[in-house]
């Protein structure tokens, strides 16, 4: 085949008419060396300035049930004001002996993940109140919303996690809602997922309960097979909700992972230096895992990034800066001498799909691949700052998710890639195409994307000239049409009800 007529063939096929293709679920690794920004001593300065934060300013603890386990552990607490100061020696001593790595189980055992040493876990975005498609613009989330985005990031390879069910579902009860977000989780995927209710301790119970449901076990059970990760944000500056608390503690007693992430945007809600913010995310994360270990110790618990910085021009929060880059750096060596797994995420401002979101988004990315992130949130569909979930931005996460899964594939050396007998076939000024080197592996021999087009501009033109956006657009609509749902015992999916209209009924009589 000549190259005109490779270049013919690939131009007279319509975008509509490839078929989408994308890589099997498979678990991710990264073999590279995790980049390394500062010293081991500037590590160490950051960590002494932690526990100098923790010492002599402390945190304020707004749970009475974790302040009497923080003043069982040994720590400073004034109850009055609830304020707690850590001792050194205290916070050192609860740092030890955590668990580097844990496994979370799924409801289809071949979408089991493990978290932690070089793993890499890509989660679907969660928190937003709003969505957005080119269709139909920017609206406030809806329960339809969400069962769509949790279809969609299901039956994505690239992602391993529902990080949250993607949206909240406004058109819902807000006391009631956690429980339809757990129920559409479970049913709609059978991938592990991230509970988006942490903010109170019944709330975390209820994610619990499900979970024991779901994977048709007891406490104990759950204890040993963890299936639930549960993501935990301090109020910065130093300050921790008291539901926040509660959950996490409930969480620590059922043996599910949680996540430690302080918000701590520089200029704002930390010092206006990216050191100065990185020790206070760090004294926020030591004193909060303190506290899990003061609930149960040895309970896994890991480290969690999320320091960005503002526009000093205006204070809005801006977010795929070289500043998070640098800080989610940082926190991978921290995270690291701490022996704990890492949490981070995919971030964009920008308020739609264009050029500033994909670039934005890919400096996170790739910040977190150099830091060797293991739990990588928001990474599918984080729009403007966290406030909008996007079906369009879904996709495109998805190709750049997907380019860096075949990224990290190691490359290998040998007699047969390196081709010799291709290039002797090949001869002075030939080709490549017919040599029986590339015949043989022509069909898998390079990363096949998903959204890219790759054809020329006339082609490209007069087929529709669709930007990526557009084309996303396309591909989201044919994979909710495509989209079959993942088997579920009907026994398990009674249960699940029956448990959410009882909880339902208590709440709307006792209110919780």
């Amino acid at each position: 085949m000549s190259r005109r007529q490779s270049r013919a063939r690939r131009s007279r096929q319509s975008s509509s008419d490839r078929k989408f293709v994308q890589r099997p679920f498979q678990a991710l690794s990264n073999p590279y060396k995790p980049m390394e920004i500062i010293s081991e001593d500037q590590v160490e300065s950051i960590h002494q300035a932690s526990l100098k934060i923790l010492r002599d300013i402390g945190l304020r603890v707004e749970s009475d049930t974790a302040l009497r386990l923080l003043s069982d552990a040994r720590a400073d607490v004034d109850i009055t004001s609830k304020r707690v100061r850590f001792c050194p020696e205290m916070v050192e001593e609860m740092m030890t002996d955590l668990p580097g790595e844990f496994t979370i189980h799924a409801r289809n055992p071949q979408k089991t993940v493990r978290l932690g040493g070089n793993s890499i876990i890509f989660a679907t975005v969660c928190g937003p109140s709003f969505v957005t498609d080119l269709d139909r613009g920017r609206r406030s989330g809806t329960h339809a919303d969400m069962v769509d985005f949790i279809k969609l990031g299901g039956s994505l390879n690239v992602f391993h996690q529902d990080g949250g069910s993607g949206l909240e579902p406004l058109d819902l009860p807000p006391e009631t809602r956690h429980l339809d977000m757990m129920y559409a989780q479970i049913t709609l995927t059978d991938k592990t997922w991230q509970p988006n209710w942490m903010n109170t301790g019944r709330r975390a119970r209820d994610c619990i309960e499900m979970a024991k449901i779901a994977m048709q076990t007891d406490d104990e059970g759950l204890k040993k097979r963890p299936a639930i990760i549960g993501g935990l944000n301090t109020n910065s500056p130093l300050l921790f909700d008291g539901g926040q608390a509660d959950g996490m503690r409930e969480f620590a007693l059922a043996g599910q992972p949680v996540h430690i992430t302080p918000f701590t945007l520089a200029g704002a809600m930390a010092p206006a230096t990216v050191a100065g913010a990185v020790a206070q995310q760090n004294a926020e994360c030591l004193g909060c895992i303190a506290l899990t270990q003061a609930a149960v110790p040895g309970s896994p618990t890991f480290y969690g990034h999320f320091t960005s910085n503002v526009d000093m021009r205006t204070g809005s929060p801006a977010f795929g800066t070289p500043e998070y880059a640098q800080s989610v750096i940082m926190s991978g060596q921290l995270a690291r001498r701490y022996g704990l797994p890492l949490r981070s995420s995919s971030t964009t401002a920008s308020a739609c799909v264009d050029l500033q979101a994909v670039y934005e988004s890919d400096m996170s990315i790739n910040a977190c691949i150099q830091a060797h992130v293991n739990y990588m949130m928001h990474a599918g569909g984080w729009l403007e700052g966290g406030l909008t979930c996007s079906f369009e931005k879904l996709i495109v996460d998805a190709e750049l998710l997907q380019m860096q899964a075949a990224f990290l594939e190691p490359v290998v050396i040998n007699d047969d890639t390196l081709g010799l007998s291709a290039i002797e076939e090949a001869g002075f000024g030939g080709h490549f195409f017919g040599t029986a080197h590339t015949l043989e592996r022509y069909e898998n021999a390079f990363y096949e994307p998903i959204l890219s087009d790759w054809r020329n501009f006339e082609t490209w033109r007069d087929d529709g000239g669709r930007t990526a956006a557009q084309r996303a657009n396309r591909i989201w609509k044919q994979i909710l049409k495509d989209y079959e749902k993942p088997p579920i015992d009907p026994g398990v999916d009674e249960e699940l009800k029956a448990y959410m209209a009882e909880r339902k009924e208590q709440i709307r009589i006792e209110g919780v």
